[in-house]
């Protein structure tokens, strides 16, 4: 283990998130027109206490996950020495494996049952960046990552750029800033992240990228954000509730409550686990009566 423990990354900049939480705050206050953007007691508090639990569940499942990486690191394809060039190899590959654990986590309705929590506000500011799953261990985020130790990279050194891959992207979570030019081409913005919160039907599952928006690019699900279209926040699936526990565990319940419903094949019971979010059998076919020919 490095001196210090990189799980704490995101608590050691704590400070500085509820830094830039205050400012938005307080220029929100002077934007009566930015409704969806502003900050609500219920909102934020929901969003803290789901943030706490993501930590504690990520802390909880800290050893197994860092004991996995280890395995896979013991089996290593490279030596890869400590320096720039190794660590800039470690942000673009982990920033190419979170675009498709990403991507995953809106097609598979058992990792959207995790990720569900993250868009299910109908405010878009940085507070809701805090807004996460206690479920992500079991949902198998932690598995994206394995790659990275096969090729060379330590635990502490994947577990480092994961998190700030993260803590990068706390600040596209805002309203409060608009297009930045030349770096939407390459870059997760502001402007392409409140694209991928909307819930409007053109919008709905684009722009999945972490740190660098050319995946998206590259990979067709890149949508700018539409002056002519503004964006509305949420699930097509509203849950109207700030209750953190019903907001962690409301759509685990409903996947696995179609999952055993009964008059199901097998068949049907894992593809509610595994097909994308709001996948239904197809009925059966009418019985053709005496007179059809």
């Amino acid at each position: 283990m490095t001196p210090f423990d990189p799980h704490f990354i995101l608590l050691a900049l704590a400070p500085i998130f509820l830094a830039f939480i205050g400012w938005e705050f307080l220029y929100l206050r002077r934007r009566p027109d930015q409704g969806s953007a502003r900050y609500s007691l219920a909102d934020t508090a929901s969003n803290a206490t789901l943030a706490f639990l993501h930590q504690v569940g990520e802390l909880a499942a800290a050893a197994f996950i860092l004991s996995v990486y280890q395995f896979f690191f013991d089996w290593r394809l490279f030596e890869l020495p400590f320096a720039w060039w190794s660590l800039l190899l470690a942000f673009v590959l982990q920033d190419f494996l979170y675009y498709w654990f990403h991507r995953f986590s809106h097609q598979i309705r058992w990792m959207w049952a995790a990720h569900v929590v993250h868009h299910s506000s109908e405010r878009l500011n940085l507070s809701t960046a805090f807004r996460q799953s206690l479920m992500y261990p079991l949902a198998g985020m932690w598995v994206f990552w394995i790659p990275l130790a096969i090729v060379g990279f330590t635990p502490d050194t994947i577990i480092t750029v994961v998190l700030l891959n993260l803590a990068y992207q706390f600040f596209v979570h805002t309203q409060a800033v608009g297009r930045l030019g030349p770096l939407e081409a390459v870059l997760n913005t502001p402007s392409h992240h409140r694209v991928h919160h909307a819930s409007n039907p053109r919008y709905i599952d684009r722009n999945y990228a972490g740190i660098l928006i050319i995946w998206d690019r590259l990979f067709g699900t890149f949508e700018p954000e539409s002056e002519q279209e503004p964006c509305h926040y949420g699930i097509t699936k509203p849950v109207r509730t700030h209750n953190p526990i019903t907001l962690t565990f409301h759509e685990w319940r409903d996947m696995l409550a179609d999952a055993t419903a009964p008059g199901k094949t097998w068949s049907h019971r894992l593809n509610h686990l595994i097909r994308p979010p709001g996948w239904q059998p197809e009925p059966p076919p009418s019985p053709r009566s005496h007179t059809d020919h």
